[in-house]
């Protein structure tokens, strides 16, 4: 593992809930991020987050990290969820609600 994937997995295991985002939860710098904040904040939960913008190493490297092209990227319990969009029809459906009733770490079924 490289030392920018090393820090990636790092912060992930930092908070149960955590958010690789372009700014920061009080002044988001694009719309996917406030989205993705304003989701996360809904869910009232502890979390955490990362400005991707900056670090250029972080920047690219969770896209790497996830093999997912876009920023935000969302994890719970270390595990990659998805992007703005993914967390909103998620969040509509409840399954967001869902996956964080379950123990962290529980085994999924």
């Amino acid at each position: 593992m490289s030392p920018t994937q090393q820090r990636i997995a790092d912060m992930i295991g930092k908070k149960r809930v955590f958010l690789f985002m372009k700014g920061t939860p009080e002044m988001p710098q694009c719309g996917f991020s406030m989205r993705a904040i304003s989701i996360v904040r809904a869910l009232g939960v502890d979390f955490d987050t990362f400005d991707v913008l900056s670090d250029m190493e972080i920047r690219q490297g969770i896209k790497e990290f996830a093999s997912w092209p876009t920023i935000p990227q969302l994890y719970i319990d270390g595990k990659f969820v998805g992007g703005s969009d993914i967390m909103m029809e998620m969040w509509e459906a409840g399954e967001l609600e869902a996956l964080l009733d379950k123990p962290a770490g529980a085994a999924e079924r």
